[in-house]
């Protein structure tokens, strides 16, 4: 249970290991970061999960996701101005005994993403 999130680099079919990001709580316009980290060799947060069961809370959260500084260190050349910059995903947690896990497919010029389990 909690909150998780799992990054997949599909430009080279690979976990985004070393991808810089960054957790919010938000409130309308407003948003407090709760947390930065690197992602770990399996694109996930090194200290596993963002919030446990016990922690989180109902409402309104933002994770960025720093994807042109990844592929700039992948060796990719991008084009100025990048496509992707930043990554922002906004998401409600509405039922805090469930587990939300926010993963992101990304690749220089396309990405989704979907509430896993």
């Amino acid at each position: 249970m909690g909150l998780s999130t799992h990054v997949l680099d599909t430009m080279h079919g690979c976990p985004a290991a070393g991808m810089q990001v960054a957790l919010y709580t938000t409130q309308g316009e407003q948003a407090n970061m709760v947390k930065s980290f690197t992602l770990n060799s399996d694109g996930r947060n090194p200290d596993g999960l963002l919030y446990d069961n016990a922690s989180l809370r109902a409402g309104t959260y933002r994770l960025v996701f720093d994807v042109s500084g990844y592929f700039k260190a992948k060796g990719i050349e991008l084009p100025e101005p990048n496509f992707l910059n930043r990554v922002s995903l906004d998401f409600g947690v509405a039922k805090v005994d469930e587990h939300y896990h926010v993963p992101l497919l990304v690749s220089p010029w396309s990405y989704s993403t979907y509430r896993g389990s």
